[in-house]
């Protein structure tokens, strides 16, 4: 039987690579000890040398093995080796592999010893070779370094269960169909037929096919349907159903080995008229995603790979993540297809095309990236192209061939930023960025495709580098940030001809030194590295169902003096409520509705509040010319703020001021009032929202702030030590104010202090950016109680995690 072992604690390392460390008597008890997955150095958050981590490195552990595997084959299996991998085992090299995204898998059988201590030694080449993808030129991310993902000890009979390919027929009818094509690996001179025994099903029922079949010496595909499921229940995004299929090899009644997997019924496919998934139109939002964290790079476990996916969806509200631009962990999407996330999947790359031997690796990396997630409902287009690349005909007939000649079901795409590009694809996949903040905001099929008729298109990316944003900036660049964000959703929604909308990019993240802004980030996530929002990020939320979450975010501090001229007004509301009412000073002021106008397509438009002052004021005006005063107001504040009237503006209040027989200057003060009230006292409102009449949020932003604590949040309470290698969680910090919001403006420094059986990941002092950061911590294979102090210059809060 099949046997499963996880390898990933207690390897050696060292930071280089000597040809001695190959030989069998060399002496590695110096090396450091790291556990996987491991980058190669850790990083600075930000302006640090990115050849820092190019070079190679060497890993080794040591492996026994007893006497149950005699007769069995043994292999060892990567999930991810940046960037090419020389494996050796009792100094004798057993495999290697290039390319940093994709799983590889290496029969050490003959070279190890039973009852003996085993060495296995890895060299890791993390330098930015150019013979593989996506290197060669300048690439607008980080590679990082080191054996990043799981290792793990595979152990089967000789004949055994390779892959296992499931399709899904008839998605739509009563009765469904799957189709399995399972690849068995035959390493004995065995020629009778094998039972092969399937079970499908999940906790409310199974069905079971058994079927013997010839099995041929060497690799074979065996093909098995079963129809007539009539209980199985469809994939989707709001009902993510998954049934397990379990494959069975029995032997002389005696089973041999056992195949499990997870797969979904759904039926996908980008029409000339939009998306639909199992028949039905779906609008696709999304944002595109690195998979780099601070100080680590790509090196993170289970849990945080998982929580990108969880916050993609339930935070940021989203439908589909396109994987920039590579292919990502397992766990990733895995936990996509659990939740309903969809995803678009691409090799990797970056512009720059090779000579034929890079393309050779590149379409290797279509079949291995096909391969390993095959089985993902998630996925609904595959990625053949490299990223943003010139047309390049004969290389993109081999790798849409090699996509097909594999899954022939799903579609395929390449993303490029071309009009009349070479359309070789199923879908027009498009960079699109013409949206600088005027009236154009998304181009036209026929501006972009060249073709007579209308074709599958999906945006593929926007915004991003056209609007770089940090969350420390000022107010008014956050705001339009998020605008121009609202824009391209609310154009996407408008165009059926456009599936959706994939936008640049979800997290910001470490780039190299010919982009990004000088410091080695590029700031155009939504939300920051340590995955906390931006003002953007609400574009999004706002736009998801109440029952999925009631959002209600000002995007203001409220502050008179943080703008340009002095004002606060207009300032947006971000909501999913229907309407929302203002107070201030406890006395209400008015109800505003979402700006249907301006963004007509959108689930739920901005709330734009346009002023903040009860017209029942002490000064005695009539209905008339309280509604006169306060468009007059109102038409002034659509351009500019209040602080630098024109000349006609000053008659037009002299004449006003005459007619209603009130002095100027308290007109003037009226005006400013409800401009925001420059010159007046502080401000201190109430933002109130209501959906079906009810009041179901309420938040309090103004001027009278001040620093009132430090809040300590981790994403889990509890860690395990009951995973496939080690455990970690994020912390996030904040600065609140005494009214519960993040003080924007704060850089205050942190420090973490741990008690028990965590590590940080990362430095433990470190600065907050923006008055919000985070930390990740990890288990170190203990369990008990963990108690987390962190400090800043002020404050002081004490968390525990529990390790089981």
């Amino acid at each position: 039987m099949r046997k499963i072992i996880h390898i990933n604690d207690q390897w050696f390392y060292a930071n280089d690579y000597k040809d001695e460390y190959l030989k069998n008597e060399f002496d590695f008890s110096n090396f450091e000890r790291v556990d996987l997955p491991h980058t190669n150095i850790e990083l600075p958050y930000n302006y640090f040398d990115e050849k820092s981590y190019q070079f190679i490195s060497t890993y080794v552990k040591t492996l026994k093995f007893d006497n149950s595997i005699k007769g069995k084959k043994v292999f060892l299996d990567f999930e991810g080796v940046m960037i090419a991998a020389e494996v050796y085992l009792n100094g004798i090299h057993v495999g290697g592999h290039k390319g940093g995204y994709t799983n590889f898998s290496i029969d050490i059988t003959e070279a190890l010893k039973i009852n003996e201590d085993n060495v296995l030694k890895v060299v890791v080449d993390s330098t930015e070779r150019p013979d593989i993808p996506p290197h060669g030129y300048v690439v607008d991310y980080l590679t990082y370094g080191g054996i990043y993902r799981e290792v793990s000890l595979r152990i089967v009979e000789p004949i055994f269960i390779n892959n296992l390919y499931a399709r899904a027929y008839d998605c739509l009818k009563e009765e469904k169909r799957l189709e399995l094509d399972i690849e068995i690996n035959n390493f004995e001179k065995y020629r009778d037929d094998l039972e092969i025994v399937v079970e499908f099903g999940d906790d409310t029922f199974e069905e079971t096919l058994s079927t013997k079949l010839p099995i041929e010496e060497g690799t074979s595909i065996k093909n098995i349907e079963i129809d007539q499921l009539n209980m199985v229940k469809l994939w989707g995004i709001e009902n993510p159903n998954l049934y397990e299929i379990k494959v069975k090899l029995l032997k002389d009644s005696e089973v041999i080995d056992e195949y499990k997997d997870t797969f979904g019924f759904r039926e996908a496919e980008f029409r000339q008229d939009g998306f639909y998934l199992n028949g039905r139109r779906v609008k696709l939002v999304g944002l595109n995603r690195h998979q780099a964290y601070p100080y680590v790079g790509y090196a993170m476990p289970q849990r945080v790979q998982e929580k990108d996916a969880e916050i993609l969806k339930y935070e940021l509200g989203l439908n589909i993540v396109r994987t920039s631009h590579y292919p990502q962990s397992v766990h990733f999407l895995r936990k996509c297809d659990e939740i309903g996330l969809l995803v678009f999947e691409e090799i990797p790359g970056w512009q720059h095309i090779g000579d034929e031997a890079w393309q050779a690796e590149s379409i290797k990396n279509v079949e291995e990236m096909i391969k390993r997630d095959y089985n993902r409902p998630s996925i609904v287009l595959w990625g053949v192209r490299i990223n943003e690349s010139q047309d390049s005909h004969d290389f993109y007939v081999k790798t849409n061939a090699m996509a097909k000649s594999l899954d022939p079901i799903r579609q395929t795409g390449g993303v490029r930023y071309l009009e009349n590009s070479d359309f070789l694809e199923d879908v027009y996949t498009m960079n699109d960025f013409i949206h600088s903040g005027g009236e154009k905001v998304l181009r036209t099929q026929s501006e972009v495709t060249g073709q007579a008729d209308k074709v599958p298109y999906l945006v593929t990316e926007y915004n991003g580098h056209m609007y770089p944003t940090k969350s420390f900036d000022q107010e008014c660049k956050k705001v339009e940030h998020a605008y121009r964000h609202l824009r391209v959703i609310n154009e996407s929604f408008g165009l059926d001809e456009i599936s959706g909308a994939i936008g640049w990019c979800a997290f910001d993240y470490n780039t190299h030194s010919s982009f990004g802004s000088g410091d080695k980030i590029c700031y155009h996530g939504v939300s920051d590295m340590f995955r906390n929002p931006k003002y953007a990020a609400y574009s999004y939320a706002s736009q998801k169902k109440v029952e999925d979450g009631v959002v209600l975010e000002p995007i203001t501090l409220g502050a008179k003096g943080e703008r340009d001229g002095g004002a606060i007004l207009p300032f947006t509301v971000l909501t999913n409520c229907d309407y929302i009412k203002i107070f201030k000073d406890g006395i209400y002021i008015d109800t505003y509705y979402p700006n249907k106008e301006k963004f007509p397509n959108l689930p739920h438009p901005p709330i734009e509040v346009s002023h903040i002052l009860s017209m029942d004021s002490e000064i005695p005006l009539t209905e008339e010319a309280k509604k006169e005063i306060k468009d007059f107001v109102l038409n002034k504040l659509k351009d500019s703020n209040l602080t630098n009237l024109a000349e006609e503006d000053f008659k037009y209040i002299e004449e006003f001021s005459e007619r209603v027989n009130i002095p100027v200057f308290k007109i003037m003060s009226l005006v400013y009032k409800l401009a925001g009230g420059w010159g007046d006292k502080e401000n201190s409102l109430i933002i109130k929202g209501f959906i079906d009449n009810k009041e179901v949020a309420s938040k309090e932003i103004g001027e009278l702030r001040s620093m009132n604590k430090l809040e300590v949040t981790p994403d889990d309470l509890e860690l395990s030590l009951d995973k496939t290698s080690y455990d970690a969680t994020r912390i996030v910090v904040k600065l609140l104010d005494n009214l519960g919001e993040v003080l924007f403006l704060n850089n205050d420094f942190i420090e973490v202090e741990i008690d028990g059986p965590l590590s940080i990941m990362g430095p433990s002092k470190f600065g907050i950016s923006g008055g919000i950061t985070a930390f990740w911590v990890r288990t170190q294979g203990q369990t008990g109680l963990c108690k987390i102090k962190v400090k800043s210059m002020y404050f002081e809060e004490e968390i525990s995690i529990e390790v089981k």
